[in-house]
Protein backbone atom coordinates (compact mmCIF):
# COMPACT_ATOMS: atom_id res chain seq x y z
CA UNK A 1 0.00 0.00 0.00
CA UNK A 2 1.70 3.61 -0.68
CA UNK A 3 1.90 5.90 2.10
CA UNK A 4 -1.28 8.15 1.74
CA UNK A 5 -0.34 12.28 2.18
CA UNK A 6 -3.63 14.71 2.20
CA UNK A 7 -1.32 17.68 2.67
CA UNK A 8 0.77 16.75 -0.88
CA UNK A 9 -3.22 17.68 -2.54
CA UNK A 10 -2.28 21.29 -1.83
CA UNK A 11 1.07 21.85 -3.36
CA UNK A 12 1.71 23.06 -7.08
CA UNK A 13 1.35 20.69 -9.52
CA UNK A 14 5.00 20.31 -10.35
CA UNK A 15 6.52 20.08 -6.66
CA UNK A 16 3.79 17.34 -6.30
CA UNK A 17 5.69 15.58 -9.51
CA UNK A 18 8.86 16.04 -8.03
CA UNK A 19 8.38 14.67 -4.50
CA UNK A 20 6.26 11.76 -6.26
CA UNK A 21 9.32 10.46 -7.81
CA UNK A 22 11.53 11.04 -4.57
CA UNK A 23 9.03 8.59 -3.14
CA UNK A 24 9.29 6.09 -5.56
CA UNK A 25 13.08 6.07 -5.95
CA UNK A 26 13.24 5.79 -1.84
CA UNK A 27 13.66 2.35 -0.64
CA UNK A 28 11.18 1.27 1.41
CA UNK A 29 11.77 0.92 5.54
CA UNK A 30 10.48 -2.46 7.01
CA UNK A 31 7.95 -1.59 9.82
CA UNK A 32 9.23 -1.05 12.81
CA UNK A 33 9.48 -4.17 15.01
CA UNK A 34 7.30 -3.60 18.14
CA UNK A 35 8.63 -2.38 21.37
CA UNK A 36 9.83 -4.76 23.98
CA UNK A 37 7.49 -3.88 26.68
CA UNK A 38 4.15 -4.29 24.32
CA UNK A 39 5.16 -8.12 23.86
CA UNK A 40 3.91 -10.26 26.35
CA UNK A 41 5.97 -11.71 29.69
CA UNK A 42 6.96 -14.75 29.95
CA UNK A 43 6.95 -16.97 32.61
CA UNK A 44 6.43 -20.70 34.19
CA UNK A 45 5.17 -22.81 36.98
CA UNK A 46 8.57 -24.57 38.12
CA UNK A 47 7.86 -25.16 41.69
CA UNK A 48 6.79 -23.49 44.91
CA UNK A 49 9.66 -24.51 46.81
CA UNK A 50 12.55 -21.66 47.92
CA UNK A 51 14.88 -23.69 45.89
CA UNK A 52 12.84 -23.02 42.88
CA UNK A 53 13.47 -19.73 42.15
CA UNK A 54 16.40 -20.52 40.87
CA UNK A 55 14.94 -22.81 38.32
CA UNK A 56 13.50 -19.96 36.41
CA UNK A 57 17.24 -18.05 36.11
CA UNK A 58 18.36 -21.97 34.98
CA UNK A 59 15.12 -21.86 32.14
CA UNK A 60 16.46 -18.47 30.74
CA UNK A 61 19.44 -20.12 30.38
CA UNK A 62 18.13 -22.90 28.73
CA UNK A 63 16.77 -20.78 26.65
CA UNK A 64 19.25 -18.45 25.60
CA UNK A 65 17.36 -15.51 26.81
CA UNK A 66 16.57 -13.18 29.91
CA UNK A 67 15.28 -14.90 32.69
CA UNK A 68 11.24 -15.20 32.69
CA UNK A 69 9.72 -12.28 34.45
CA UNK A 70 6.84 -13.68 35.78
CA UNK A 71 6.92 -16.37 38.61
CA UNK A 72 3.55 -18.66 39.27
CA UNK A 73 3.14 -20.15 42.52
CA UNK A 74 0.23 -21.59 43.92
CA UNK A 75 -1.05 -21.46 47.80
CA UNK A 76 -1.97 -24.81 49.06
CA UNK A 77 -5.67 -25.38 49.91
CA UNK A 78 -6.11 -27.80 52.14
CA UNK A 79 -6.70 -25.19 54.97
CA UNK A 80 -7.10 -21.77 55.69
CA UNK A 81 -3.46 -21.40 57.86
CA UNK A 82 -2.17 -21.98 54.48
CA UNK A 83 -4.50 -19.99 52.21
CA UNK A 84 -3.61 -17.46 54.74
CA UNK A 85 0.23 -17.83 53.55
CA UNK A 86 1.76 -20.02 55.88
CA UNK A 87 4.61 -18.35 57.19
CA UNK A 88 8.30 -19.30 55.49
CA UNK A 89 6.09 -20.32 52.57
CA UNK A 90 6.31 -17.36 50.17
CA UNK A 91 9.22 -15.83 51.61
CA UNK A 92 11.97 -16.49 49.09
CA UNK A 93 9.36 -15.82 46.32
CA UNK A 94 8.96 -12.22 48.01
CA UNK A 95 12.58 -11.94 47.69
CA UNK A 96 12.86 -13.29 44.41
CA UNK A 97 9.91 -10.39 43.20
CA UNK A 98 11.57 -7.58 45.11
CA UNK A 99 15.19 -8.40 43.44
CA UNK A 100 13.61 -6.89 40.14
CA UNK A 101 11.13 -4.22 39.71
CA UNK A 102 10.22 -5.82 36.30
CA UNK A 103 8.80 -9.00 38.08
CA UNK A 104 5.63 -10.19 38.57
CA UNK A 105 4.45 -12.61 41.12
CA UNK A 106 1.24 -14.84 40.10
CA UNK A 107 -0.30 -16.37 43.37
CA UNK A 108 -3.08 -18.53 42.63
CA UNK A 109 -5.36 -18.32 46.09
CA UNK A 110 -8.16 -21.15 46.78
CA UNK A 111 -11.67 -19.52 47.34
CA UNK A 112 -12.01 -22.58 49.97
CA UNK A 113 -10.35 -24.94 52.54
CA UNK A 114 -10.08 -28.78 51.24
CA UNK A 115 -9.65 -27.09 47.85
CA UNK A 116 -9.10 -30.55 46.15
CA UNK A 117 -11.05 -32.47 47.87
CA UNK A 118 -13.82 -33.79 45.72
CA UNK A 119 -16.92 -32.55 47.94
CA UNK A 120 -20.08 -33.10 46.71
CA UNK A 121 -21.71 -29.92 45.31
CA UNK A 122 -24.46 -29.06 47.98
CA UNK A 123 -21.47 -29.06 50.22
CA UNK A 124 -19.52 -26.68 47.70
CA UNK A 125 -22.76 -24.84 47.65
CA UNK A 126 -22.97 -24.45 51.60
CA UNK A 127 -19.06 -22.97 51.44
CA UNK A 128 -19.95 -20.61 48.94
CA UNK A 129 -22.91 -18.98 50.60
CA UNK A 130 -21.09 -18.82 53.91
CA UNK A 131 -18.27 -17.25 51.89
CA UNK A 132 -20.69 -14.55 49.85
CA UNK A 133 -22.04 -13.71 53.96
CA UNK A 134 -18.99 -13.11 55.21
CA UNK A 135 -17.52 -16.34 56.98
CA UNK A 136 -14.27 -16.62 55.55
CA UNK A 137 -13.01 -12.14 55.49
CA UNK A 138 -10.69 -12.72 58.04
CA UNK A 139 -8.95 -15.54 56.40
CA UNK A 140 -8.59 -13.13 53.45
CA UNK A 141 -7.56 -10.30 55.02
CA UNK A 142 -4.65 -12.49 56.92
CA UNK A 143 -2.92 -13.39 53.51
CA UNK A 144 -3.88 -9.80 52.21
CA UNK A 145 -1.51 -8.67 55.51
CA UNK A 146 1.05 -11.51 55.14
CA UNK A 147 1.35 -10.10 51.23
CA UNK A 148 2.37 -6.36 52.34
CA UNK A 149 3.88 -7.34 54.86
CA UNK A 150 6.52 -9.65 52.85
CA UNK A 151 6.97 -6.51 50.56
CA UNK A 152 4.56 -7.84 47.70
CA UNK A 153 1.51 -5.93 47.59
CA UNK A 154 1.19 -5.87 43.98
CA UNK A 155 0.66 -9.50 43.50
CA UNK A 156 -1.63 -10.43 40.91
CA UNK A 157 -4.28 -12.96 43.19
CA UNK A 158 -5.23 -15.68 40.74
CA UNK A 159 -8.26 -16.14 42.97
CA UNK A 160 -10.66 -19.41 42.68
CA UNK A 161 -9.26 -20.62 39.21
CA UNK A 162 -10.77 -22.94 36.72
CA UNK A 163 -13.79 -22.30 38.73
CA UNK A 164 -15.75 -23.26 35.81
CA UNK A 165 -14.15 -27.12 36.12
CA UNK A 166 -14.98 -29.72 38.98
CA UNK A 167 -11.73 -30.16 40.24
CA UNK A 168 -11.60 -27.91 43.06
CA UNK A 169 -14.21 -27.06 45.76
CA UNK A 170 -14.00 -23.20 44.54
CA UNK A 171 -16.52 -24.41 41.74
CA UNK A 172 -19.10 -22.03 40.38
CA UNK A 173 -21.46 -24.17 39.20
CA UNK A 174 -23.32 -25.21 42.32
CA UNK A 175 -24.40 -21.66 42.76
CA UNK A 176 -23.19 -18.95 40.40
CA UNK A 177 -24.53 -16.29 42.11
CA UNK A 178 -23.09 -17.17 45.66
CA UNK A 179 -19.96 -17.66 44.14
CA UNK A 180 -20.35 -14.10 42.36
CA UNK A 181 -20.70 -12.63 45.60
CA UNK A 182 -18.14 -14.42 47.39
CA UNK A 183 -15.65 -13.24 44.81
CA UNK A 184 -16.61 -9.86 45.78
CA UNK A 185 -16.60 -9.94 49.03
CA UNK A 186 -12.91 -11.52 49.01
CA UNK A 187 -11.68 -9.13 46.87
CA UNK A 188 -13.23 -5.79 49.12
CA UNK A 189 -11.90 -7.41 52.19
CA UNK A 190 -8.15 -8.16 50.82
CA UNK A 191 -8.16 -4.10 49.46
CA UNK A 192 -9.19 -2.69 52.80
CA UNK A 193 -5.36 -3.85 53.85
CA UNK A 194 -3.47 -0.34 53.92
CA UNK A 195 -0.70 -0.49 51.40
CA UNK A 196 -2.36 -3.53 48.82
CA UNK A 197 -2.27 -2.77 45.37
CA UNK A 198 -3.43 -6.54 44.19
CA UNK A 199 -4.49 -7.21 40.82
CA UNK A 200 -7.54 -9.58 40.78
CA UNK A 201 -7.61 -11.97 37.95
CA UNK A 202 -10.80 -13.87 37.01
CA UNK A 203 -9.08 -17.35 35.12
CA UNK A 204 -11.31 -20.05 33.93
CA UNK A 205 -10.51 -23.28 32.18
CA UNK A 206 -10.66 -22.52 28.30
CA UNK A 207 -14.14 -24.06 26.50
CA UNK A 208 -17.49 -25.04 28.33
CA UNK A 209 -16.33 -27.11 31.24
CA UNK A 210 -19.03 -27.72 33.52
CA UNK A 211 -20.68 -24.00 32.81
CA UNK A 212 -19.89 -21.39 30.63
CA UNK A 213 -17.73 -19.48 31.95
CA UNK A 214 -19.38 -15.70 31.45
CA UNK A 215 -21.98 -17.46 34.14
CA UNK A 216 -19.34 -16.97 36.65
CA UNK A 217 -18.04 -13.16 35.59
CA UNK A 218 -18.17 -11.38 38.98
CA UNK A 219 -18.09 -8.02 37.44
CA UNK A 220 -15.77 -5.33 36.17
CA UNK A 221 -15.42 -3.10 39.50
CA UNK A 222 -13.57 -7.11 40.76
CA UNK A 223 -11.68 -8.14 38.12
CA UNK A 224 -8.59 -6.51 36.90
CA UNK A 225 -7.38 -9.13 34.57
CA UNK A 226 -9.11 -12.23 32.99
CA UNK A 227 -7.10 -15.14 32.49
CA UNK A 228 -7.59 -18.30 30.82
CA UNK A 229 -6.08 -22.16 31.84
CA UNK A 230 -5.47 -23.86 28.01
CA UNK A 231 -4.08 -26.86 27.98
CA UNK A 232 -3.61 -29.04 24.74
CA UNK A 233 -7.13 -31.55 25.24
CA UNK A 234 -9.65 -33.12 25.12
CA UNK A 235 -7.61 -35.75 22.70
CA UNK A 236 -7.90 -35.00 18.85
CA UNK A 237 -8.66 -31.18 18.90
CA UNK A 238 -6.83 -29.07 16.86
CA UNK A 239 -5.77 -26.06 17.57
CA UNK A 240 -7.64 -24.61 15.10
CA UNK A 241 -10.74 -25.58 17.47
CA UNK A 242 -9.47 -24.48 20.62
CA UNK A 243 -9.29 -21.28 19.07
CA UNK A 244 -12.89 -21.10 17.46
CA UNK A 245 -14.94 -23.75 20.29
CA UNK A 246 -17.71 -22.27 22.23
CA UNK A 247 -15.38 -19.60 25.24
CA UNK A 248 -12.22 -20.98 23.98
CA UNK A 249 -9.23 -18.80 22.67
CA UNK A 250 -11.00 -16.47 20.55
CA UNK A 251 -14.16 -15.88 22.66
CA UNK A 252 -11.85 -15.29 26.15
CA UNK A 253 -9.77 -12.46 24.16
CA UNK A 254 -13.26 -11.04 23.05
CA UNK A 255 -15.01 -11.34 25.98
CA UNK A 256 -11.37 -9.55 27.88
CA UNK A 257 -11.58 -6.55 25.52
CA UNK A 258 -15.35 -6.16 25.28
CA UNK A 259 -14.88 -5.56 29.20
CA UNK A 260 -11.30 -3.24 28.80
CA UNK A 261 -9.57 -5.63 30.94
CA UNK A 262 -6.05 -7.47 29.69
CA UNK A 263 -5.95 -11.25 29.48
CA UNK A 264 -3.60 -13.82 30.03
CA UNK A 265 -2.60 -17.16 30.42
CA UNK A 266 -1.10 -17.81 34.14
CA UNK A 267 -1.66 -22.21 33.36
CA UNK A 268 -0.93 -23.91 29.85
CA UNK A 269 0.82 -26.95 27.95
CA UNK A 270 0.82 -29.91 26.79
CA UNK A 271 -1.48 -32.45 27.66
CA UNK A 272 -3.85 -35.15 25.81
CA UNK A 273 -2.62 -34.89 22.58
CA UNK A 274 1.31 -35.93 23.81
CA UNK A 275 4.25 -34.36 22.33
CA UNK A 276 2.19 -31.63 19.95
CA UNK A 277 4.53 -29.45 18.01
CA UNK A 278 1.22 -28.03 16.34
CA UNK A 279 0.16 -26.97 19.45
CA UNK A 280 2.80 -25.04 20.70
CA UNK A 281 3.64 -23.05 17.33
CA UNK A 282 0.13 -22.52 17.23
CA UNK A 283 -0.27 -21.49 21.10
CA UNK A 284 2.99 -19.02 20.41
CA UNK A 285 1.67 -17.57 17.53
CA UNK A 286 -1.56 -16.44 19.46
CA UNK A 287 0.47 -14.64 22.55
CA UNK A 288 2.54 -13.03 19.12
CA UNK A 289 -1.03 -11.75 17.83
CA UNK A 290 -3.14 -11.30 20.76
CA UNK A 291 -0.48 -9.80 22.78
CA UNK A 292 -1.67 -11.20 26.31
CA UNK A 293 -0.56 -8.87 29.87
CA UNK A 294 1.67 -12.62 30.03
CA UNK A 295 2.00 -15.75 30.08
CA UNK A 296 3.00 -18.95 31.85
CA UNK A 297 3.43 -22.47 30.94
CA UNK A 298 3.12 -25.62 33.56
CA UNK A 299 6.69 -26.62 33.51
CA UNK A 300 6.31 -30.25 34.52
CA UNK A 301 5.34 -33.26 32.50
CA UNK A 302 2.80 -33.98 30.81
CA UNK A 303 2.69 -30.13 30.24
CA UNK A 304 6.15 -28.79 29.92
CA UNK A 305 9.27 -28.38 27.76
CA UNK A 306 12.30 -28.37 29.92
CA UNK A 307 11.57 -30.47 32.83
CA UNK A 308 9.62 -32.66 30.87
CA UNK A 309 11.65 -34.98 28.01
CA UNK A 310 8.84 -36.69 26.83
CA UNK A 311 7.84 -33.61 24.88
CA UNK A 312 11.51 -33.05 22.55
CA UNK A 313 9.06 -31.81 19.46
CA UNK A 314 7.47 -29.35 21.18
CA UNK A 315 10.32 -28.72 23.13
CA UNK A 316 12.16 -27.60 20.17
CA UNK A 317 9.31 -25.57 19.28
CA UNK A 318 9.20 -23.32 22.15
CA UNK A 319 12.91 -22.44 22.44
CA UNK A 320 13.20 -21.97 18.78
CA UNK A 321 10.39 -19.19 19.30
CA UNK A 322 11.00 -18.00 22.54
CA UNK A 323 14.96 -18.55 22.47
CA UNK A 324 18.22 -16.59 21.67
CA UNK A 325 18.91 -19.01 18.83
Amino acid sequence: MKPSCPAARRLPLALTAVLLLLMACTPARSPAAPAASSAAAYGAYVGYEPADTRRLTALGAWLDAPAPRVGHVYLPGDRWSNIEGAPGYLNTWARWRQARPERMLVLNVPMLDRSEAHLPDAQVRAGLRLGAGGRYDGHFRALARRLVGLGVPDAVLVLGWEMNGVTYSHRCAPDPAAWKAYWTRIVRAMRSVPGQRFRFEFTPTRGRDAIPWPRCYPGDGVVDIIGMDAYDAPRGLSFSRQVTEPYGLRDHVRFARAHGKPFSYQEWGLFENGDNPAYMRGMLDWFSRQRPLYQAISDYCPHGVWRCRANPRASEVYRSVLGGR
